[in-house]
């Protein structure tokens, strides 16, 4: 989720575990615990892929954060009983749960995204995401939001932080059951096609988890649709080149391994000419959607008949006007207007669609 978000979810956490003793320091000092592992983006790892798909790793860590918060818990404690006072009285195994879940809590929400979190760093499982709830959504933030005004304004610091947490903790489990809904709905469409054993994504459009995005790969293919909570019809898929042809030559670099590991199917590649050169491109088709994709990378240039690694840059997304694009995924998760998300792509990647 976004910093500022996660930033609201330590203070809100802060202020439910620690608020009675610590009052606003307890929302304080949970919003800087609730930041802390965002600075990993600080960290330069050498190239564009390998800052993209290092980031929410040795920092994101179950294990890392644990032991972090049990150094913490160490160092309050001791540095509490020097102080005396009412810092003295608390107990260590409640410093331990206020640092332990203000920290924590912070890869787990991100597990929620779709871009992934490495939990379990340092093993090498790839990224874990449950992609139900968008990067940035209004209605978790929100609830968080309040919670900190009215603590930090009001002094009610434990009870509005753990109304602030119920509310958003419901809107998460209302994510979860969301997704499931939708996968129900798009199970019987990909079995008539034979593609229920492909792999596929559901995940929420921006800002809502009212509409939702389905991404199928299917070899040299990969299928599109948008599921609204709303709709009253089935889905229809939408069919666009993967460029799988190319997938070997970019698996073949130490940048495509990467991005395969990271993204798992949910790549596309093309080639690009980019000044006197041919670039490989690689495209990740989980983030943004259909025309709007903002991470593609370069992994190598054509030399001769073979391809030549080099070291990976991220391309600009190009100019478009995502606010109309956005305008229109919102009349349609409202179930106000149709859209083809094909008309948002160059033909050349369209391969069929059904009537939109």
């Amino acid at each position: 989720m976004d910093s500022i978000t996660q930033m609201l979810l330590g203070g809100a956490i802060g202020g439910a575990v620690l608020g009675r003793r610590l009052g606003r320091r307890a929302v304080i000092g949970g919003a800087v615990l609730g930041t802390l592992p965002d600075l990993d983006v600080l960290i330069d790892y050498g190239d564009a892929v390998a800052d993209y798909t290092y980031h929410r790793g040795f920092s994101h860590s179950l294990f890392v954060l644990a032991g972090l918060a049990t150094l913490l818990t160490a160092l309050a404690v001791r540095l509490a009983r020097g102080r005396g006072g009412g810092l003295s009285t608390i107990a260590p195994g409640h410093w331990w749960a206020y640092f332990t879940l203000c920290l924590l809590t912070h890869p787990l929400l991100d597990a929620f995204t779709t871009y992934g979190t490495q939990l379990w760093w340092p093993l090498t499982t790839p990224p874990v995401s449950w992609a139900s709830i968008f990067i940035i959504d209004p209605l978790y933030t929100l609830p968080l939001l309040a919670a900190a005004l009215v603590g930090l304004i009001g002094g009610r610091v434990v009870s509005a932080s753990r109304i602030g947490l119920a509310i958003s903790c419901a809107y998460l489990a209302f994510g979860l059951v969301a997704k499931s809904l939708i996968d129900d709905r798009l199970s019987p469409v990909l079995a008539e096609r034979g593609l229920e054993a492909a792999p596929r994504l559901i995940q929420p459009t921006p800002f809502n988890t009212l509409l939702w995005r389905a991404t199928i790969v299917d070899g040299e293919a990969y299928h599109e649709t948008l599921i609204g909570l709303l709709d009253d019809a089935p889905p229809r898929l939408e069919t666009f080149r993967r460029g799988a042809t190319l997938e070997d030559a970019a698996q073949a670099t130490a940048a495509g391994a990467r991005l395969t590991w990271f993204a798992g199917p949910f790549l596309r590649y093309a080639t690009q000419e980019l000044g006197d050169e041919t670039t490989l491109v690689a495209t990740d088709l989980r983030l943004g959607f259909p025309g709007y994709h903002p991470f593609r990378f370069t992994l190598a240039r054509r030399v001769g008949n073979a391809w030549q690694p080099v070291a990976s840059q991220q391309l600009d997304a190009g100019a478009r006007d995502t606010r109309e694009a956005l305008g229109q995924l919102a009349r349609r998760a409202l179930n106000q207007a149709p859209l083809c998300l094909g008309d948002h792509v160059a033909r050349r990647l369209v391969i069929g669609a059904e009537r939109c």
